[in-house]
């Protein structure tokens, strides 16, 4: 069992691939939380005709195998039609680390979960799925609650979704302190990329970020 990092870990801490903003991202995903220790954008380029990740790019905050891991991600999906992609598993970014220290394999799941939610989106606009509050749910369960550092479903900080034609309205059950602008900014970046207009109530009161 690998207790430090791998070579091939550092020299992706050090010198990542893909890194920055895409602006002309066909899809992004929001997982994780700043104030909970990693969170992961990241963001994709689909050719809509063959469906290829034809360009995969990240933002990360957080320790060195966050930073690695998301790299990686980048590297194993590029040029991959999108089913191809979404059978991809944590081991393989971290076997395509050379391992890494069990109590870091959070951040290859925490990759995984981005490009699922990721793909997920790319599914509502091809129109494989509809837009519900099941899929509304998905995508929450990616962010972080930094009170619990459980997602926002579980902790049951996502008291009632409301969805009428192209606006989602999310109602949060949190009292207001110090981490609520990044819960509600966080709660309206997930949904970049998507025709929608979304609202976020705290305790029945709109929030105006």
């Amino acid at each position: 069992m690998r207790v430090g990092y791998s070579p091939k870990v550092m020299e992706m801490f050090m010198h990542p691939k893909n890194v920055g903003k895409m602006e002309d991202a066909t899809v992004t995903a929001l997982t994780g939380s700043v104030a909970c220790g990693d969170m992961i954008k990241l963001y994709l380029k689909i050719d809509p005709e063959s469906e290829v990740i034809v360009k995969a790019m990240f933002e990360s905050y957080g320790c060195a195998a966050n930073i690695a891991t998301s790299s990686m991600l980048t590297e194993l999906i590029t040029g991959k039609k999108v089913e191809e992609a979404r059978k991809l598993a944590f081991h393989e970014i971290v076997d395509g680390l050379g391992g890494l220290p069990k109590i870091k394999f959070h951040c290859a799941v925490l990759a995984i979960a981005a490009l699922k939610i990721a793909l997920e989106k790319w599914d509502l606009l091809s129109g494989r799925k509809k837009l519900n509050e099941k899929f509304v749910n998905g995508l929450l369960r990616g962010i972080l609650d930094p009170h619990t550092d459980r997602d926002l479903i579980t902790a049951g900080i996502v008291s009632r979704i409301e969805i009428v034609d192209d606006v989602v309205n999310v109602h949060l059950d949190v009292d207001e302190d110090d981490y609520t602008e990044e819960i509600v900014s966080n709660v309206v970046e997930v949904f970049e990329t998507l025709p929608l207009k979304v609202v976020v109530f705290l305790r029945g009161e709109r929030y105006a970020l």
